[in-house]
């Protein structure tokens, strides 16, 4: 995998992870009612929700790939046409943060590591952006030093998000920042998911 290649699943994966959604409202409660310890283990429980889509999606596509060239082109057609649709919608979002900022009861780090877990494993759009994102990437993980890249570098960033969001929310200072920039992270996403359609489309003509 070439530098350039990993730098563009690199920026993917981090617009990915600061989108806004059911993940980060999770991470979140349990932050503002279990405190930083119980967002943060909340966080990294997420992270392996995730990798474990990014190496099934991986090593399913490779497989698609091998066997059958034409059913993966489709699958990776149907995948932009999926990205570019999450790219519109991202667009025209109002970055409804504040419903998704609501605080729960207290809750044991058990429960925060399950919530975690389960919001990632359970969550069919995870899926779906995988097998969307990870179809112009396959090609460049023949290796084992490829495909660890491609599934430790969502794992890892997603990580690294949801904890840098316990922390910050630990200073109750910063979460009217962090409402106020939710538009802004939809509208940037949005354009970058749309080309990002376009140039899997473009791979294949």
């Amino acid at each position: 995998m070439t530098l350039s290649t990993w730098l563009g699943l690199l920026a993917i994966c981090c617009l990915g992870a600061m989108s806004p959604g059911p993940s980060l409202a999770m991470v979140v409660r349990h932050t503002l009612s279990g405190g930083r310890l119980h967002g943060v283990v909340c966080a990294w429980a997420h992270s392996i929700g995730i990798g474990v889509y990014a190496l099934v999606t991986l090593l399913g596509l490779a497989a698609v790939l091998k066997a059958s060239p034409l059913i993966f082109n489709t699958i990776a057609i149907i995948g932009a046409i999926y990205l570019a649709w999450m790219g519109i919608k991202a667009l025209g979002s109002k970055g409804g943060m504040q419903q998704k900022l609501a605080a729960g009861k207290p809750t044991g780090l058990w429960i925060a590591a399950r919530d975690g877990i389960v919001i990632s494993l359970f969550n069919p759009k995870i899926l779906l952006f995988f097998l969307a994102l990870f179809s112009q990437f396959v090609l460049a993980a023949q290796t084992v030093t490829g495909q660890g890249l491609i599934v430790l570098t969502p794992l890892i960033i997603d990580g690294l998000w949801y904890t840098i969001i316990a922390f910050v929310l630990s200073h109750s200072a910063v979460l009217p920042r962090l409402r106020e920039k939710a538009k802004l992270i939809d509208r940037l996403s949005g354009i970058v998911l749309i080309l990002l359609s376009i140039r899997v489309i473009y791979t294949l003509l």
